[in-house]
């Protein structure tokens, strides 16, 4: 079942790529006229029912929604709007592009803060086609991270990865990768309404966790990463991965083989390893606005600094989306994570993310978070609880079907321990974002 705003967002798609000749499709109707398959013309109407599942299938990898499929491999609420410009072209390929863009500046207060400009988004495509009896996927997201530097952004209470190969990042978040993801997939009946799916990506993302932060619905509006970031969803840049899952309607098991290790400094290469760390995910959706999902994960050596330690993280969560009135929705998420160090003390983190869009224009936004913390005194500098609270606003001005400035910011507050040097600060952003699709 596609939802309203998916609906309306495809049948914009589908308008634009016709009038601006982004390909040649050719669709088809068939019409019990004496038996016969009629060609549909460009100029007849385009159906939603075809474009979101031509081939009586929808997605990649199952017998679902494909406002369903979110990062990866996890999923969202089937009632999420999707975001994506689609077309199908002659030979029976499906095509959608997606792309964000934030120009932010950021200034984070008292001593352990800074400020900073920066451009921070990705650039994601999509292609499928039926293969035999599956489907075939493949999928590709680039980032500008990479040229804000490699020492990130400065953000306060956030740790993880490095930016010299020599000290850790802390109270800055991390520029990602130039390739976030370069994947493919193929899926196939198993039977008795099962399906199932084999997941390869270098980079890609292995079945742990809820969607990564900028691909939730009550996140995406929000130009920074969660300092929860190393708790749920670290793992979505991951240089080597392969997952098997299987699906029947609402329900899905899987599993991953993965490279534990987490990218390097050098943020424009492919970097390679054995696949040493393990994950296991059950994902169900209950209803249409509901996605839920449990996981646990071995990882072997994640932080290039420590070699010999590894981790073990566990995570729940539970992701809601709705529409409201005749343009607007509502998403939240709620997530809990464990991580534990072996060695090494069990560290938990909370999360929650709510937006509200009440028209086309506007939309409002707050994360709160609380996370235990071992790295802001130094490293493995002794256990910390430490609390956030951001809130948000952006205007969006559509400039076509299509494509949307909007002008946004939002400001933080930080609870943390004086003896760690943070004399209560605030922070905030200010941003303009492009979004295509």
């Amino acid at each position: 079942m596609t939802t309203r705003t998916f609906r309306a967002r495809l049948l914009g798609a589908a308008a634009l790529a016709a009038s601006l000749s982004l390909a040649a499709p050719v669709l088809a109707q068939e019409h019990d006229h004496h038996g016969m398959t009629t060609p549909m013309p460009m100029e007849d109407p385009v159906s939603v029912d075809a474009l979101v599942n031509p081939t009586g299938r929808s997605g990649p990898l199952g017998y679902y929604p494909m406002t369903r499929d979110a990062s990866g491999t996890s999923w969202q609420p089937d009632a999420s709007p999707h975001d994506g410009v689609m077309t199908f072209t002659e030979t029976g390929w499906m095509l959608m592009g997606h792309a964000v863009f934030n120009g932010v500046y950021d200034s984070q207060g008292g001593p352990r803060g800074g400020d900073k400009a920066f451009l921070a988004g990705m650039v994601m495509g999509m292609a499928q086609h039926d293969l035999g009896e599956g489907k075939v996927g493949f999928k590709a997201m680039l980032s500008p991270d990479p040229f804000m530097g490699k020492s990130g952004y400065p953000l306060l209470l956030a740790t993880g990865e490095t930016a010299d190969g020599e000290h850790p990042l802390v109270d800055r978040q991390h520029p990602h990768d130039l390739f976030m993801e370069l994947s493919a997939s193929y899926s196939r009946s198993l039977g008795a309404g099962f399906r199932g799916y084999l997941y390869g990506g270098l980079p890609g993302e292995p079945a742990f966790g809820p969607p990564a932060f900028m691909h939730r619905q009550a996140a995406m509006d929000s130009p920074e990463a969660p300092i929860t970031h190393h708790w749920f969803d670290s793992t979505h840049i991951t240089f080597g991965v392969v997952t098997a899952g299987v699906s029947r309607d609402n329900w899905k098991v899987e599993a991953s083989a993965f490279r534990g290790r987490e990218p390097d400094q050098n943020r424009y290469d492919i970097e390679t390893g054995r696949l040493d760390s393990v994950a296991t995910r059950v994902s169900w959706n209950p209803t249409e606005n509901w996605a839920l999902q449990a996981s646990w994960t071995r990882i072997n050596s994640p932080e290039a600094l420590e070699p010999d330690d590894d981790e073990a993280r566990t995570s729940l969560s539970a992701l809601y989306s709705r529409d409201v009135g005749a343009t607007g929705s509502v998403s939240a998420t709620l997530a809990w994570a464990r991580k534990d160090r072996i060695p090494g003390d069990a560290l938990q983190a909370w999360l929650f993310e709510g937006a509200v869009a009440p028209d086309r224009h506007w939309t409002l936004f707050t994360r709160a978070e609380q996370v235990e913390q071992d790295e802001l005194a130094g490293h493995h500098g002794g256990v910390a609880t430490v609390r956030k609270l951001s809130v948000g606003a952006i205007y969006d001005v559509r400039l076509s079907d299509s494509v949307k400035l909007g002008f946004g910011g939002l400001a933080s507050a930080f609870d943390a321990p004086r003896a760690l040097g943070y004399d209560d600060p605030t922070g905030g952003m200010a941003f303009v974002r492009l979004k295509i699709g």
